[in-house]
């Protein structure tokens, strides 16, 4: 997502405490998540109710969600497809925000982003707590799952799985981008 600085800017606590939607707080401003394509939207919604759907079949439990605050190290960030394990929904799942990454984060990428700012935002929820984070750029039809140590590229006519987190899950990435 491109972001636009917001003139009303709140600290990080207040960011925090209360979460504006579709807004990020980066880099001491608070910045509105825009340039969300139908398709951008399609891709979220599906492969949020692959991860849900995964999670109850396979019994591992959690909650799947989109567009929901989490805190990193230094901004306040909203992935667009995020999941929480059990212990954490237990220990933050009434939280306004996470006070670290999801475990396991997914972006789509719109043809606004750029992908050095993409791939930034990837790290950053790695260095945050983050254990895995899929990044899907639907015009190039690529997946890029990263984790600490490594990242993966998933193509037309592959299937992309989970890593580390969510543990079996796999799709076609011509399913998820059809």
């Amino acid at each position: 997502m491109v972001t636009a600085p917001i003139i009303d800017n709140i600290s990080l606590e207040e960011f925090m405490a209360n979460p504006p939607e579709r807004m990020e707080w980066v880099d001491g401003q608070l910045v509105e998540k825009n340039g969300m394509t139908l398709r951008h939207g399609k891709i979220q919604l599906r492969l949020g109710r692959y991860w849900e759907d995964y999670k109850a079949s396979s019994g591992q439990g959690g909650e799947v969600y989109t567009d929901v605050p989490c805190r990193t190290n230094k901004q306040g960030r909203s992935p667009d497809v995020a999941y929480l394990t059990p212990e954490l929904v237990t220990q933050f799942g009434n939280a306004a925000t996470l006070p670290q990454s999801f475990p396991l984060s997914a972006e789509i990428v719109s043809p606004t982003d750029l992908a050095e700012n993409v791939l930034l935002k990837a790290r950053e929820y790695l260095e945050s707590g983050g254990e895995e984070v899929w990044l899907v750029f639907p015009e190039s039809r690529w997946v890029m799952v990263t984790t600490d140590d490594r990242g993966l590229m998933f193509t037309s006519g592959q299937v992309v799985s989970t890593q580390r987190v969510l543990k079996g899950f796999s799709v076609p990435v011509d399913e998820l981008l059809a």
